[in-house]
């Protein structure tokens, strides 16, 4: 039920510059940098991180200019406005906020806007379906340290994952199944495989306790049952600004080894449109098949459907509606273990990280 409380929901995304230029691509590159470099980075941390961005920026502003800067920023702003717009609908006095871990309106600089509203409630909503700790935890890690230098609680709650909620599945699935019929592909073709690229995370993080690998493997298993693909693979996106182990098999290494010769790619973990996945895999992926034969069809990111907008008001009032307890499949996270933060994970084992049973360090992609 709706309650009289003005309701603040801030809905976070990773950000990207919308314009193929130097004066914001190397800042966002220098704060994604640092973040991986701790969270009281000391000056050579800094200067480590101003340089590695200086070294990317060219290749990245390249990246844009191919899709004519990103649509993540502009995508997740109407994201927002239809989620207040359901929200509104259904009775509530709510306000929702765009805010972007590494461009601006940053984390702290909306926390600021929210507070001059009024609201006496706040949910966060990172807009993330597979909980990673660069993503989603950082994300909520970065709002409970504003909150704390602002002296100011609004009773904060948020939800740090929902890639296992039942109706995110349907959702996904029937996205695949809509854009497989309108195309005439049918996923039992031995010649066809359903292939979910997921974005890949430095595996320092799944030693530490992060889930992620095992959440894009149980997703995709899941999905894929939906649509009765019996034969589906996955495989990660993995950068390689640092020399670093992540996530395996590479998307590159796994496609590669595929008999088949159509892919059906799916980019799993995205709600929105962006360079990892506009030039990633609609260039640089759809190029390296090519080479090897074989025929790419991507589906596209869900976005602008209306069914993931009442999706994403159905867990804000799961979230509202309990206070902070837990409902509509909720529990309390793992992965970010605070008070009122919740997810469709926390109660449920999952099966050991592949990565934690490996003797030394996994390859370096």
């Amino acid at each position: 039920m709706p309650s009289t409380h003005k309701l603040g929901v801030l809905f976070i995304n990773f950000g990207e510059p919308d314009v193929p230029e130097l004066d914001k691509v190397e800042p966002f590159l220098e704060r994604i940098f640092l973040m991986n470099a701790g969270l009281e980075p000391d000056e050579s941390a800094r200067d480590r991180a101003r340089q590695l961005a200086q070294d990317r920026a060219p290749g990245l502003i390249a990246e844009y200019q191919r899709i004519g800067g990103s649509p993540l920023n502009q995508q997740a702003d109407a994201q927002a406005a239809r989620l207040e717009g359901t929200l509104r609908e259904r009775g509530w006095d709510v306000r929702a906020y765009s805010a972007f871990q590494f461009t601006a309106p940053l984390i702290r600089e909306k926390l600021a806007e929210v507070r001059a509203d009024g609201v006496d409630g706040l949910v966060a909503v990172p807009a993330y379906p597979l909980c990673g700790q660069s993503t989603t935890v950082a994300a909520i890690e970065s709002i409970r340290a504003e909150l704390v230098d602002m002296e100011w609680d609004p009773g904060l709650v948020a939800v740090s994952g929902w890639h296992h909620h039942p109706a995110y599945e349907a959702l996904r699935a029937e996205t695949i199944r809509e854009f497989t019929e309108e195309r005439a592909v049918d996923l039992t073709d031995p010649n066809t495989l359903l292939y979910f690229s997921a974005h890949g995370t430095p595996i320092k993080y799944l030693n530490d306790g992060n889930r992620y690998d095992r959440y894009v493997e149980e997703h995709c298993r899941a999905i894929a049952g939906r649509l009765g693909a019996t034969r589906y693979a996955v495989g990660f996106q993995n950068h390689t600004n640092r020399r670093i182990p992540w996530t395996q098999p590479a998307n590159e290494v796994r496609i590669r080894e595929a008999t088949e010769s159509r892919l059906v790619v799916v980019p799993i973990s995205f709600m929105h449109e962006q360079s990892e996945t506009l030039v990633e895999l609609d260039h640089e992926l759809r190029e390296f098949m090519e080479e090897l034969g074989k025929e790419l069809l991507r589906v596209p990111v869900p976005h602008d459907d209306e069914r993931f907008d009442a999706f994403l008001a159905d867990l804000v009032e799961c979230l509202v509606d309990d206070g902070g307890a837990g409902s509509g499949g909720l529990s309390p996270c793992r992965c970010a273990p605070h008070g009122g933060v919740l997810c469709t994970n926390g109660a449920r084992d999952l099966p050991q990280s592949p990565y934690a049973a490996v003797e030394g360090s996994p390859p370096v992609a």
